[in-house]
């Protein structure tokens, strides 16, 4: 598929572009600005690309579904020991979560899904943990499964590495210096969920696996399931099955992305149905800026003669207005 410039874009399904980082991962920066351009295509014209050539051990990730199984298949009073928390860290039940912020779906039901979630990993004298900020508390892990906790963050750890290697290219994508956002996420936000979808052979109405939405934040980063189920929302309305692809991870952005770029990198709406009759796991990796990091228009994202869309705000309290809005938990304390 050629973009603006005539170049040919490799794509899945004629849709989706393909961003193959193995050269520029192995050390070529000259694979920069190429990146750049097919990474900028992929947010101008879909929101989702897949990531091939990443450095990530096939090893680990699948150790990381065999952990997100072996957490789930608990019994649930050893998953509520665990129970999310203020800070969104911890065990979700099933129909913990109604996408109130989509922008495509009255979403009305509960997502049919269950999910555990952990952040950084802090110690008890970390600064923040001190101050008791939102959303920097401390991971909650499960008492009763040996090598969880390590495998886990060995891969939380690959992450952020990977997160941290691909920000340059989002840089050149936006016409800015490779190094623009390298100290806002020298520290990275991060989260790691580890979601369980039970088979359903149906669905009623205006319910999903997980409804239609956006994510928050900067970028998600979605491990190939054995089991399909994501569909994304394509800039003419249509749905397009997004299928899991061997060694590639499925990426977006999502609504920071969206606000920083003035609306010229795309957050897709994307939604998940499992009715394969078999169990699906998913261990989506949201890689972000530091909370304190203050989102506003970049300045390529608009000429001087033009407004910014959205007024400056921390990516912090973006993050709570979101999850206040999304999780249970936190809208009924809300209202409280």
């Amino acid at each position: 598929m050629p973009d603006a410039h005539g170049e040919l874009i490799d794509t899945i399904g004629g849709t989706i572009p393909v961003v193959d980082v193995a050269r520029y991962l192995a050390g070529d920066r000259s694979e920069l600005p190429r990146l750049a351009r097919t990474l900028r295509y992929a947010f101008e014209q879909v929101g989702f690309y897949y990531l091939r050539g990443h450095d990530v051990p096939e090893s680990l990730i699948a150790a990381t579904f065999a952990e997100a199984a072996r957490f789930h298949a608990q019994p649930i009073e050893d998953k509520l020991a665990v129970r999310i928390n203020a800070h969104n860290i911890g065990y979700m039940p099933m129909g913990g979560s109604i996408a109130r912020t989509s922008k495509v779906n009255n979403n009305t039901k509960p997502s049919v899904n269950e999910a555990y979630f952990l952040r950084r990993e802090r110690t008890p004298d970390d600064p923040d943990v001190i101050a008791g900020k939102r959303f920097r508390g401390l991971n909650q892990w499960p008492a009763g499964l040996p090598g969880f906790r390590d495998t886990v963050l060995a891969y939380m750890t690959a992450m952020e590495s990977l997160g941290r290697r691909l920000v340059p290219i989002y840089a050149v994508a936006l016409d800015l210096p490779a190094d623009y956002f390298d100290a806002m996420f020298e520290k990275p936000n991060m989260i790691q969920r580890l979601s369980h979808y039970p088979p359903r052979p149906s669905y009623d109405d205006n319910e999903f696996s997980i409804a239609p939405h956006t994510d928050s934040g900067f970028m998600t980063l979605l491990a190939p399931s054995a089991v399909p189920g994501l569909a994304i929302r394509l800039p003419d309305g249509t749905w397009f099955d997004a299928p899991s692809i061997p060694g590639c991870f499925t990426v977006n952005g999502g609504d920071i992305l969206r606000r920083w770029t003035n609306e010229r990198f795309l957050s897709t709406p994307h939604r998940a149905l499992n009715v394969s009759g078999l169990d699906r796991y998913a261990i989506p990796f949201f890689f972000d800026p530091h909370p304190d990091t203050l989102i506003e228009c970049l300045p390529t994202c608009r000429t001087e003669a033009e407004k910014a869309k959205y007024e400056p705000i921390t990516y912090d309290d973006y993050a709570l207005w979101y999850a206040t809005r999304n999780y249970v938990h936190l809208n009924d304390d809300a209202a409280a």
